[in-house]
């Protein structure tokens, strides 16, 4: 069983801790006497109880700053012996400041926290010179001053990283959920944007045919045939939209839309210029004309219909005009789905009243 990234930091810490505060707490329960005594019982606990608090909330997230009231304490736990320990004692304390730097740079903001860097540093390298005399007093006091830096900076890297760790896990699973979100949007769009259209064509075949069948069988036929392959087209176009897969063409949507609007008894004029345009672009302009006419159908009271596209400034225009449209005239969600493709392209999308029909313009650079 993987023990967690947070227990691993707190057992790392801990040990660092430990290793620090063996000999010290050996010495001076064996030969401190009551100096050693009265700093093991106060300075040990107001020491350790804080560091470990700013632990706890560091690796829970706490941004540093706040109130300050632990931190004063383990300082004042940390240098006080200094004062009442004995000189040839007062050696063995000097790994507890050690330690504080880790809470040091964990608990401020990192200005005050490089003030007091260079306040530590500068009383480790002076306590370590007065309780080091001899040839190596210089040796060891630069020795000291690097175990302080170093110490410090493992204990705030290893809860940084358990932080970061956390951060960046919740941040997948966030990513993930948002990729679920997508995928079960452009499903919903895709459904709406096509499946509708077909299922519009549908109805209208089968009214038109249930019309016909008793006064003319041969043509109510013929509509029945046509519904079939809507229909199958529409089964397709459901597989497709599972796969994640969907081509369109402009001109292929546009037949389509013309047959529909006919069927409908709409007088359909089509003008469409000889454009480039890429892909992704020939795509949307074949979902603004499948969902503009979706609407006519749907929406309107239209006699007539037309369906062009012109090049402006870079761009493609596509627009799709009605001459009459009821006081509904457009799908909200589906305009919402056809915005969204058009904001996807650096385009934009306009539904407005013209009189009293109706136009869809869809813009997007070629």
């Amino acid at each position: 069983m993987r023990a967690s990234p947070q227990r691993l930091a707190v057992g790392l810490i801990t040990l660092i801790s430990v290793g620090y505060m063996t000999f010290p707490v050996t010495v001076l329960a064996g030969n401190g006497g009551t100096p050693g005594i009265v700093v093991l019982a106060t300075c040990l606990p107001g020491f350790f109880v804080p560091h470990f608090l700013h632990l706890r909330a560091a690796l829970r997230g706490a941004e540093p700053g706040g109130p300050v009231l632990g931190l004063a304490i383990q300082v004042l736990a940390a240098y006080a012996p200094f004062a009442i320990l004995p000189g040839h004692l007062g050696v063995w304390w000097t790994g507890v400041p050690t330690i504080l730097l880790g809470s040091v740079l964990l608990r401020l903001r990192p200005r005050a926290a490089l003030g007091c860097l260079i306040v530590m540093t500068a009383a480790q390298f002076a306590l370590s010179l007065r309780y080091s005399p001899g040839p190596y007093a210089l040796g060891g006091a630069l020795y000291s001053v690097i175990t302080l830096i170093v110490t410090g900076f493992v204990i705030y890297g290893v809860v940084r990283l358990v932080v970061v760790s956390r951060r960046l896990a919740q941040t997948r699973m966030d990513l993930a959920e948002a990729a679920v979100l997508r995928e079960r949007l452009r499903i919903s769009r895709d459904l709406h944007d096509g499946l509708g259209s077909s299922l519009t064509a549908i109805a209208l075949k089968g009214d038109l045919a249930r019309r016909l069948v008793e006064g003319d069988p041969a043509a109510a036929g013929t509509e029945l045939s046509e519904l079939v392959h809507v229909a199958r087209d529409a089964a397709q176009e459901v597989r497709q939209v599972a796969r994640g897969y969907r081509e369109m063409s402009l001109r292929e949507e546009v037949h389509r839309a013309v047959a529909l609007l006919e069927a409908s008894g709409v007088s359909c004029q089509t003008n469409l210029a000889d454009l480039p345009m890429s892909g992704p672009v020939d795509e949307v302009l074949a979902w603004a004309v499948r969902e503009g006419v979706t609407n006519v159908v749907r929406h309107s009271q239209a006699t007539t219909c037309s369906i062009s596209t012109s090049a402006h400034a870079g761009a493609v225009r596509l627009e799709v005009v009605n001459d009459r449209a009821r006081r509904r005239s457009g799908d909200g969600g589906g305009l919402t789905g056809l915005r969204e493709r058009a904001v996807g392209l650096g385009g934009s999308l306009t539904a407005e009243r013209t009189g009293g029909g109706f136009r869809l313009a869809l813009e997007v650079p070629a």
